[in-house]
């Protein structure tokens, strides 16, 4: 059902015309997820960590999470496009692998679910010393995992096909003419540090990590957790998020619409818990994959 290790690089030097017009959390989204992650790291995750990224990171992988986005416009880069995101058949709120997870041509395995469960393999392929027959740049690995894994949280990254996970739903955010894709992309959190934070990121991350620690201590285990003891398991993510686009993203947000107070202070929490549920859960695959300590568990 998953695209083998060999299959998936072969299948990069032929697939070069994905074409998709999703956007991805913000930048200020990525970097919360990866900054939350940040906090839960064992001591050998933050070793390895520094070991792969840049030296200019100063080991600090929320700088980079959204290295993802900047690239994937560029020629050389253009057949991740279709990695950011898993489209799912209209009204049917559901998610299903084998269905869906497919680019505009049809290769199969080539969504973010998919990158999710090839990039935690290349991981773990160095991190056990395995012997393969394709040396993958780990450093990559890294930043597209940590970057994929704060997508498939964003709830219309599952959104419905035929609106493009909401991109051609033009709506009002307030006084201003966007998509809805935008909106939970972007909006709700820039509006978010305006109405709460002074504008300040720090803040904002701060204040969910306080909830991690109070509000949220007893769901974070369960959030960690995967069946059957696989290392990531991003198709329980996109179920979620395709339940939380039809209760929340889909609702009351119709083309024209004017989204203001009620649809703003109603959905701040949802995308607020997402982000640390990203968080957690990224901190948790990097945790079993480079830390002996989890491994053991």
């Amino acid at each position: 059902m998953r695209l083998s290790l060999r299959l998936w690089v072969a299948s990069v030097l032929v697939l070069t015309q994905l074409v998709h017009g999703a956007l991805c959390w913000g930048k200020d989204g990525h970097y919360t997820v990866c900054k939350i992650a940040e906090g839960y790291f064992e001591e050998e995750t933050v070793a390895a960590v520094k070991k792969l990224l840049p030296e200019s990171a100063e080991g600090n992988l929320a700088e980079f999470c959204s290295w993802p986005d900047e690239i994937k416009k560029l020629s050389q880069w253009q057949w991740t496009s279709a990695l950011h995101y898993v489209n799912t058949p209209e009204y049917r709120c559901n998610y299903n692998y084998c269905r869906d997870c497919h680019d505009t041509q049809k290769h199969k395995d080539w969504c973010v679910t998919g990158a999710i469960f090839n990039y935690t393999q290349q991981l773990m392929s160095a991190s056990e010393n395995s012997h393969t027959l394709v040396q993958y740049n780990l450093t990559e690995a890294l930043m597209f995992l940590s970057h994929y894994m704060g997508d498939v949280h964003q709830p219309l990254h599952t959104g419905f096909l035929g609106d493009l996970g909401g991109n051609t739903i033009i709506i009002r955010w307030y006084n201003l003419k966007t998509n809805l894709h935008h909106v939970w992309d972007n909006m709700i959190i820039e509006s978010a540090l305006k109405t709460y934070y002074n504008s300040s990121l720090p803040l904002m991350i701060q204040a969910l990590q306080a909830k991690l620690t109070n509000g949220w201590s007893n769901d974070v285990p369960t959030w960690e957790s995967c069946q059957l003891n696989q290392t990531a398991c991003p198709n329980q993510y996109a179920s979620e998020s395709i339940g939380l686009a039809c209760k929340y993203a889909y609702r009351n947000a119709t083309p024209g619409t004017t989204l203001g107070d009620d649809y703003f202070l109603s959905r701040l929490p949802v995308v607020e818990k997402r982000l640390a549920q990203g968080g957690i859960r990224l901190a948790a695959i990097l945790n079993r994959i480079f830390s002996a300590k989890t491994k053991a568990l």
